[in-house]
């Protein structure tokens, strides 16, 4: 989000700068710092770091450079050299959350975060950084949502430089917007000032062709930006954000100008009535109505950083004192660039949401705030949403695969229908005797997710059923019973390909069951259990492949019950010497033996035992079905630990 509100950084600036030195005594690069000149300071700044010249300090300086221009995923690293360094500043550890928070890291950024928490008693960004925590932590339920929406960047509206912030001409229907594409350098960001550009295009609904025009020279200025232009539906009225030049001596804030159209012209702009000259007021936006405005303000009285307020244009054009939006939107974080869609649902963007990374866009629905997921949101900025049409319309983000700053994409709105995983599970017990089995109530049921960690538990009803809710995103998972005297009861169950297509779905949200049977067995000493499908090859004791895909289920059984000790014993047929059948059933079984011990499980648990041919299933065997049976693996419990 690289654009024109940097005007006031060169007072904050000055501000972090203050109590470190005189104004005398200040460097290059401070002083390039304190003007609000990022750009130019970071080159300072890197080469006082190259020569060894107070290098935690100011890599810090880099760092905020960064952030203060609306770049502070670059700022990662300098954080990171300023902390090693033991830089004295003491909220470089929240800053550096945020920036790894902007690139995607957020259980790292939840860690910063919570460091800065346990040491910044009285600290103004206490209270933020605990949100910043919570939103960190609940960032990859976000990423991992699905929507039904649609992207595509406006290519032939983009440029390298920044296009952001667009509106319609209610008349001609031409699509307004901001952009650098030409002009003077502004040295707070290096890019270019500003100004308000329209293009028509010759297919409206696709949003392609048209040419690029430049508004009239009354809406733009050299050396000032402009951008954020909303118009009242009747065309009569618009309003739009102007910036002071960014020069030493024009030290104002963003503010929102108001022009008329009256006998076929637009009149002279003029400062609004809802301005706080002390602070920036920008990103305005008419509802439907066309007297609601909506806007953004960083005035005194709001929640922390950007708030949203609106007021009430009058038949006068004059505004009705502007008001909050209060806590149930506003954040301590920045929340900007409103919108109203033709059904009058707010969108805006935000930082302090739960969201992607930077800012993301949400939308308010029935009183709460909804973030609209991937692909409308990315890691990057992603904000000042329009609605040209119903469930279509223009957003702006600085988004990796762009053109170049700030780009404008198309949206499409479709709604998303949902799918429900349930789990439909069954907890029985098996009487080996009969083979029946009986359906076993008030028992604990785990949920463990991918990599072991624990999610769920429950218990399961008289009829032995239990349920549970899986996440939407497809996952695979296990499931264990682990009942005293009986082995555990494991299973798999898996989301990966059950979600149907969008057009096989019949309802908004769909609740798909996941039936799973988990089989409780009694643990009996001695009693031998064979260890299905372990073959070898012609004469040899190596653990094939396939073979091993049995033995790791019996190393999940020793896993699952850590009290019990085993006997693993290998058995031949009939058919060769005595003395070659023990030898080479021997080798197996310790072959066996060594593969599970290989994956953890201590020796001690397991023992190996090669019978040869003197335990045949079937004593008179003739067939090679029969011959088959007595080639077996077998374990068999021969110790359960108090």
């Amino acid at each position: 989000m690289r654009k024109f509100l940097l005007v006031c950084a060169a007072a904050s600036s000055a501000s972090l700068l203050s109590g470190c030195a005189t104004t005398d005594s200040l460097s290059k690069a401070d002083k390039r710092f304190a003007r609000g000149e990022y750009e130019t300071a970071i080159q300072l700044y890197k080469a006082d770091v190259a020569r060894g010249k107070n290098a935690p300090l100011s890599n810090y300086r880099i760092g905020e450079s960064y952030r203060l221009s609306n770049r502070v995923e670059q700022a990662e690293s300098f954080y990171k050299a300023a902390i090693d360094g033991k830089v004295k500043a003491p909220d470089v550890v929240f800053y550096y959350g945020q920036a790894l928070k902007a690139n995607g890291k957020f259980d790292e950024a939840a860690a910063q975060f919570d460091a800065y928490m346990q040491n910044s008693a009285g600290r103004k960004l206490a209270p933020l950084a605990e949100i910043e925590s919570k939103n960190a932590k609940m960032a990859n339920t976000i990423v991992a949502m699905q929507t039904n929406n649609e992207v595509m960047a406006l290519d032939q509206v983009n440029t390298p430089a920044a296009e952001f912030g667009s509106t319609l001409i209610p008349d001609t229907k031409e699509l307004v917007f901001a952009s650098g594409r030409e002009g003077k350098k502004y040295l707070g960001n290096g890019e270019n000032f500003n100004d308000l550009y329209a293009v028509k295009f010759d297919d409206a609904d696709k949003m392609t062709g048209g040419t690029v025009r430049k508004l009239d020279p009354i809406f733009n200025t050299e050396n000032k930006h402009e951008a954020s232009a909303t118009y009242t539906p009747d065309g009569k009225v618009m309003v739009f954000a102007r910036s002071n030049d960014g020069s030493k001596k024009g030290l104002l804030s963003v503010d929102l100008w108001i022009s008329y159209f009256k006998n076929g012209a637009w009149s002279e702009p003029v400062l609004a009535n809802i301005n706080d000259r002390t602070t920036d007021d920008f990103a305005p936006a008419f509802a439907p109505d066309g007297q609601t405005l909506y806007f953004t303000s960083s005035r005194r009285g709001g929640l922390g950083g950007n708030d949203l307020y609106k007021a009430t244009l009058g038949p006068n054009g004059r505004f009705s004192p502007a008001e909050n939006l209060g806590d149930q939107i506003n954040t301590p974080g920045n929340d900007n660039f409103p919108a109203v869609a033709p059904d009058n649902t707010l969108y805006f963007s935000s930082d302090g949401q739960p969201g992607l990374g930077k800012l993301d866009i949400f939308m308010v629905d029935k009183g709460k705030v909804v973030n609209l997921g991937a692909p409308v949101n990315s890691s990057g900025d992603d904000f000042a949403p329009y609605f040209t049409g119903k469930d279509i319309g223009v957003f702006s983000s600085n988004r990796a695969g762009g053109k170049g700053s700030d780009d404008l994409y198309m949206f499409r709105k479709k709604p998303l229908k949902l799918v429900t995983f349930i789990v439909d599970g069954t907890l029985v017990e098996r009487n080996d005797k009969t083979g029946e089995t009986l359906p076993v109530s008030s028992e604990a049921v785990t949920l463990f997710g991918k990599n072991g960690q624990k999610l769920q538990e429950v218990t399961t009803d008289p009829n032995g059923k239990f349920t549970m809710k899986l996440d939407s995103a497809a996952a695979s998972y296990s499931l264990i019973a682990d009942r005293p005297g009986y082995f555990a009861a494991r299973n798999s169950v898996s989301t990966i390909g059950r979600k149907p297509a969008q057009d096989q779905l019949r309802d908004p949200i769909n609740e798909i069951a996941v039936p799973v049977t988990l089989t409780l067995t009694k643990i009996v000493k001695n009693k031998a259990i064979v260890v299905d499908n372990i073959f070898y090859d012609y004469d040899k004791a190596d653990i094939r492949p396939d073979a091993a895909v049995e033995l790791d289920k019996l190393v999940s059984t020793l896993n699952d019950n850590p009290k019990i000790t085993i006997e693993l014993s290998s058995h031949t047929d009939s058919r060769g010497k005595d003395a070659y059948n023990q030898a080479l059933s021997q080798k197996r079984a310790q072959s066996a033996v060594d593969y599970i011990i290989s994956k953890g499980i201590d020796k001690s648990r397991i023992t190996a035992r090669g019978y040869g041919e003197t335990q045949p299933v079937l004593k008179n065997a003739k067939t090679e079905e029969d011959y088959q049976r007595n080639r077996r693996t077998e374990f068999k419990v021969t110790k359960i630990a108090e």
